[in-house]
């Protein structure tokens, strides 16, 4: 990786002790970058509450001398923030961040309410969605017209987070003696500039970000979350695992019969030749609806001896209908086992009364069988109202 240009300063300090030293000027190009960003805001806050009610200034009238004013106040604040914080450490109430973010917003915030002038102070202004508008148009209009630009205020940003930073977490405190000592570190150094790798991604950050960056890094190339064989990249993966990934979980073809399975998209035709049977089963319950499962089975065995292999291609419920509707046809019938009739009679003994069920037998003793046979032109005309059934459902 090439040496960054604008990253290193090489700054020599006369020092009692070492002589001459070399700083590593290196920062969390993150966190330099969001508070960068939070100046425009702040800045437009400020010349917004500023000129509110006022007829001869407007925000823009104002922007340059109130950005002079906020500028001075945060480098006054930021070099005064160690002091503040060891004097609030003592306050039970007082509640200190530690993260540049946190401490140099709320040092924004203050630079603007201090700007607010009279009329935005008592007229319920800081209130009003007028307010908000009116600020996010003035950050709209410094942007277009490039007011302050980002890497100016990125330089700003810079000496504010190395004042308050005094745990050096966001920028790099080391010091060496000679130039080639701090060049050396610059390769190395946890703070210095990256670019990521993959292919579409512009963000920039710190060596130390490389990981967590590339957890989640939208450019990057990944394996499919369903465990397909197909390497997505990130931001990509979830329309693949719901539209085109053959691991994408869906229903039984056969679901609006009454087949509940699900499995993964790839195995469906495992499933239905597995599953041949039962998917006949539930596609008979459908047309003959006062069929037993007895008589219902018997006809799948019957189907299935009449034709062997050609119900195997049916994708769904409505083409298993068509050919279980050609198969019947041939057939003839369905045959149904009527069931043995009961009859109820009172029985009264003495005082008390109570009524016990009486089996109705034939009169020769002998228990008869019964078969109906359901006439073809009812069947085919019950095939035939499922079939439009199903063609109006989606499976």
């Amino acid at each position: 990786m090439d040496l960054p240009t604008n990253d290193v300063e090489l700054v020599r300090e006369d020092e009692k002790e070492r002589g001459l030293t070399f700083h590593c000027e290196l920062y969390d190009t993150e966190i330099v970058r969001k508070i960068a960003q939070a100046f425009l805001p702040g800045l437009s806050s400020a010349c917004v509450d500023n000129t509110t009610g006022d007829m001869f200034r407007n925000p823009g009238s104002v922007a340059a001398d109130i950005r002079k004013e906020m500028v001075d106040y945060l480098t006054q604040r930021s070099e005064s923030f160690v002091a503040e914080s060891v004097v609030l450490e003592g306050d039970l109430d007082g509640e200190v961040s530690d993260h540049p973010y946190d401490i140099i917003s709320n040092m924004v915030d203050d630079f603007a309410s201090l700007k607010r002038n009279l009329f935005s102070r008592v007229s319920g202004w800081l209130l009003s969605e007028k307010r908000e508008d009116k600020i996010d148009d003035f950050v709209q209009e410094m942007e277009i017209n490039g007011f302050w630009l980002l890497d100016r205020r990125e330089a700003v940003a810079q000496i504010l987070v190395k004042n308050v930073d005094f745990k050096n977490i966001f920028h790099c405190d080391k010091k060496f003696n000679t130039a080639e000592e701090l060049v050396e570190h610059v390769v190395n150094c946890g703070f210095r500039t990256m670019n990521c790798i993959n292919e579409g991604c512009s963000t920039v950050f710190c060596a130390s970000h490389l990981e967590k960056h590339d957890l989640a890094c939208p450019f990057k190339i990944i394996p499919c979350e369903q465990q397909c064989s197909e390497n997505i990249m990130r931001r990509e993966m979830d329309r693949h695992c719901i539209t085109v990934c053959p691991m994408k979980i869906v229903s039984c073809p056969f679901y609006a019969v009454g087949c509940q399975s699900t499995m993964p998209h790839s195995i469906i035709q495992q499933h239905r030749s597995d599953n041949l049977l039962s998917h006949l089963l539930y596609t008979l319950k459908s047309i003959h609806k006062g069929g037993s499962e007895e008589d219902l089975k018997k006809r799948v065995d019957q189907i299935v001896e009449s034709s062997p292999g050609r119900l195997a291609d049916a994708r769904d419920a409505r083409s298993l209908i068509l050919k279980v509707k050609d198969v019947e046809a041939k057939l003839g019938p369905l045959e149904v086992k009527a069931a043995e009739k009961v009859s109820e009679e009172p029985n009264k003994a003495g005082e008390n009364s109570s009524e016990e069920p009486i089996e109705a037998f034939n009169k020769g003793g002998d228990e008869s069988t019964e078969v109906d046979k359901i006439g073809s032109e009812k069947s085919n005309e019950t095939i035939n109202k499922v079939v439009e059934e199903l063609s109006s459902i989606q499976i």
